[in-house]
């Protein structure tokens, strides 16, 4: 393909993803975010505790890739709901968003048609990136927690990103000790890890260094 026909492939694709998300919390309902809002520290009873819109997301990722105790999946409920046709692209972003892969990522160089290749901190390895505005603003050395699909050859970011600025990792095993014993491959794959990069993301502050790109609903780091 050319640098051309992808980029017209990830926009098309990125505007589903968009679509998508807003369609599992529409499914899922305002109870939901409520709940993990208020396990963020960013909800009192009904009401949310906000500095930014970016804090809300946080709390909307968690609601939408994690199950929460005696309930079923947020996707696997959207999934029935939708009824999405098998091979269609809504049907492909959907099965992305099941094996969203959560990881730290560096970013280490430009991809040399287009988009940004990233190192993954915990699995090792390589992700090529199409991110519209990352692609613009960040620099190398730029390292992140994040959810990527995978739709094509490239992948895209989940909506959200939190640049790991310094305190944030303490943070974390700071709450959560029994992390530091779980190996860096198994951490991905355990939720109490996003849970605690979100934690300390706000009380870090963190998210006060991403921007919002209205237009795709898509987080960048200046």
């Amino acid at each position: 393909m050319t640098r051309r026909e992808i980029l017209t492939r990830y926009r098309h694709l990125r505007q589903i993803s968009k679509e998508q998300h807003q369609a599992v919390l529409d499914v899922i309902g305002l109870n939901a975010v409520l709940t993990w809002a208020k396990r963020l520290g960013l909800a009192q009873g009904r009401t949310l505790l906000l500095e930014s819109e970016l804090d809300l997301l946080l709390a909307e990722d968690l609601a939408i890739y994690l199950a929460r105790p005696g309930r079923s999946h947020p996707l696997d409920r959207y999934a029935r709901a939708a009824r999405l046709a098998p091979g269609s692209d809504p049907a492909i972003l959907l099965e992305t968003m099941r094996q969203a892969q959560f990881s730290l990522w560096r970013l280490e160089r430009r991809h040399e048609i287009t988009g940004l290749i990233l190192r993954d901190l915990l699995r090792g390895g390589e992700a090529w990136l199409l991110d519209a505005t990352l692609t613009k603003t960040a620099r190398p050395g730029l390292e992140f927690a994040a959810r990527l699909l995978q739709p094509a050859a490239f992948a895209m970011t989940a909506r959200i990103i939190v640049p790991l600025i310094p305190g944030v990792m303490e943070q974390v095993f700071a709450r959560t000790p029994a992390l530091r014993r779980v190996p860096d491959d198994a951490l991905t794959r355990d939720p109490q890890f996003a849970i605690g990069i979100y934690q300390a993301a706000v009380a870090t502050g963190a998210m006060n260094a991403v921007r919002l790109k209205r237009s795709w609903g898509l987080l960048s780091y200046p």
